[in-house]
């Protein structure tokens, strides 16, 4: 019986030392990982979350396969569910695209969109790049003209980290594409990437304010001074917060943000909920012109659209005033944007969406013979090539997008902005949270997900039948109704034909006094 004792030690002893080595094996493996994690700068929640963060690849590969069984659907997240996230990702990293299997998109939920391609597509052979547009000509003295028709919305300094707004300068210039600064003034991270710039000047006006909140026209002047700034922008609304102002936090105000918006250091941050010298549209359009003619440059407006009837008033206003007196561009917000911390009575209950919004902007300027002189700007949940579509569509010059660009930097859709707490180093000044965020790697990513976005717009509208994107008009796409039927995008917004433009434009509205 010895040698069945000895055999039987001698396997434990075998199992027990092959354990240890598995174990050591495991803990070196472990370590290495770990030591990667850290040292790599591709992926944040690797770099911030060592070792750990790798399971949510493995999570999200074998939802694929039990997502009937345990997992949502890929659209039922919100605001941004799994599949509009999924393109963003793999635009930003530049992988393929391409689905198998058929759309997961159904095709008969009310207010779906649906573009109509044309029996005889245009020829890549025949495709142009996006024809440029000039904001501000014949007004400003010094005009700007671009080409994209896609770029970066309002994200301010403070609300965004330091690498972020470097990534997405950097990225912008890379790409062609201008970067609208937020209401957070203008920061030295800004102007580090050579991007163009569109100074935006919210309630409290930031960077370019007094002590008591009034505007410094010589810091005004000093913005205008870089040449990167190529327009200004007066915030009047934001879509996730209509009649509210911006707030940050105090532990977001550090000594950089407090001297760049000229702010007390370490103290909330609130703007007021509206400009106290803009109270009136005659106030709007005398501070429109005040500050063209201080800074030289295109100046506009955004806002969100609620009650309409100003639209009404704005464009009778100008023609008493005349045209200089016109906002050179406006910027129409949904309420369906997003922002960094708002009241939900606000984000979910006031304001209308884009879909409403646009055309109804549109359509009155056309009304009133000042399409060609007032441009469009529209933002609001607009990530995907088809949002960006439908908008160019319905009549809009431009298309901005914050989030989109949030998501190129890898923002995973944690809803932390506004506790300094985001995992991915994009809305935290946590100095251990922001070293996952390499700018150098998400500036390659903002790059990626802008020409890839604007690729595969030029894609829809090539197969529309039209050159490019902005020969797309509202008979290239339908809308389905409550009843799951596809109806003609200008039957429910007759489009005014250019001729009909042009007259108005040539003999504008009469007006009495």
């Amino acid at each position: 019986m010895d040698w069945l004792a000895n055999f039987i030690s001698g396997f434990f002893q075998f199992f027990a030392l092959l354990f240890i080595l598995m174990v050591g094996a495991g803990l070196v493996s472990l370590v290495y990982m770990f030591w990667v994690d850290i040292h790599q700068t591709k992926h944040a929640i690797r770099r911030n979350y060592p070792v750990i963060g790798r399971f949510r690849y493995l999570f999200e590969h074998l939802g694929e396969f039990f997502r009937q069984y345990f997992f949502a659907l890929d659209r039922e997240e919100l605001p941004f569910n799994r599949a509009q996230r999924s393109w963003v990702y793999r635009a930003a990293k530049n992988i393929d695209s391409t689905i198998a299997f058929g759309s997961t998109r159904p095709l008969n939920q009310t207010g779906e969109v649906l573009f109509l391609n044309a029996f005889f597509p245009t020829m890549k052979a025949e495709a142009q790049p996006p024809s440029t547009i000039t904001i501000g000509e014949g007004f400003a003295r010094h005009p700007y003209t671009s080409s994209s028709f896609f770029n970066i919305s309002g994200m301010s300094f403070g609300a965004l980290s330091v690498p972020a707004i470097q990534a997405l300068s950097h990225g912008a210039k890379k790409a062609g594409i201008w970067m609208n600064t937020g209401e957070g003034g203008l920061s030295p991270y800004h102007l580090q990437g050579g991007c163009d710039l569109v100074f935006q000047m919210g309630t409290a006006k930031y960077g370019v304010r007094k002590d008591d909140g009034t505007l410094d026209e010589d810091k005004l002047k000093s913005v205008a001074n870089h040449p990167q700034v190529k327009m200004f922008e007066i915030k009047l609304s934001q879509g996730a917060k209509p009649g509210k102002g911006g707030i940050l936090p105090g532990e977001k105000v550090t000594p950089l943000i407090a001297s760049t918006r000229g702010i007390p250091i370490g103290l909330d941050s609130i703007s007021p909920n509206g400009h106290l010298d803009i109270r009136s549209i005659d106030d709007l359009l005398t501070f429109l012109h005040r500050v063209r003619d201080l800074t030289g440059k295109p100046t506009g407006f955004k806002s969100v659209i609620g009650e309409s009837r100003w639209i009404d008033e704005l464009c009778q206003a100008i023609h008493k005033r005349g045209l200089e007196y016109a906002p050179d561009f406006i910027t129409i917000d949904s309420a369906d944007g997003g922002t960094g911390a708002a009241p939900q009575s606000l984000m979910d209950y006031v304001g209308l969406p884009l879909r409403r919004s646009l055309p109804l902007m549109i359509d009155k300027l056309n009304e009133y013979g000042l399409r060609k002189r007032i441009k469009v700007i529209c933002s609001g949940k607009m990530v995907n090539p088809s949002d960006v579509a439908w908008a160019l569509c319905v009549g809009a010059d431009e298309v901005v997008s914050a989030r989109g660009f949030m998501f190129a930097l890898g923002c995973i859709q944690a809803l932390q902005c506004n506790k300094n707490t985001c995992p991915t180093g994009i809305t935290t000044h946590d100095p251990d949270l922001q070293k996952g965020l390499n700018p150098a790697n998400k500036a390659n990513r903002v790059y990626n997900y802008a020409q890839n976005l604007i690729h595969e717009v030029s894609v829809i509208s090539n197969s529309c039948g039209v050159k490019e994107p902005r020969q797309l008009r509202r008979s290239h796409a339908q809308v389905i109704d409550n009843d799951g039927i596809p109806r003609p995008l200008d039957d429910l917004y007759p489009d005014v034909t250019t001729q009909e433009i042009w007259q108005r434009e040539t003999k504008p509205v009469a007006v009495a006094d």
